[in-house]
């Protein structure tokens, strides 16, 4: 998969992705529709920031899921 390339495959792709990784319990709170192509860049910064770690602390994960609301997009 090419990150590189604003997509809605690629966006959907990373919010899973980060979802997975994070073990996000409330799944509906974050979901691909909620993300658009403005943010497309701190959205891959964020997924690859996930994808390096192998653990977050509490506020860690907490950081990062406020960090994906405030990229959501205001519909």
């Amino acid at each position: 998969m090419n990150l590189s390339e604003k997509s809605i495959e690629n966006v959907e792709y990373m919010i899973e992705e980060i979802k997975q990784k994070l073990k996000v319990l409330n799944l509906g709170a974050i979901k691909p529709s909620h993300f658009d192509g403005e943010m497309y860049e701190e959205l891959k910064e964020i997924y690859e920031l996930v994808m390096k770690k192998d653990s977050f602390s509490p506020n860690e994960m907490q950081a990062l899921v406020e960090e994906l609301g405030n990229l959501r997009a205001n519909k």
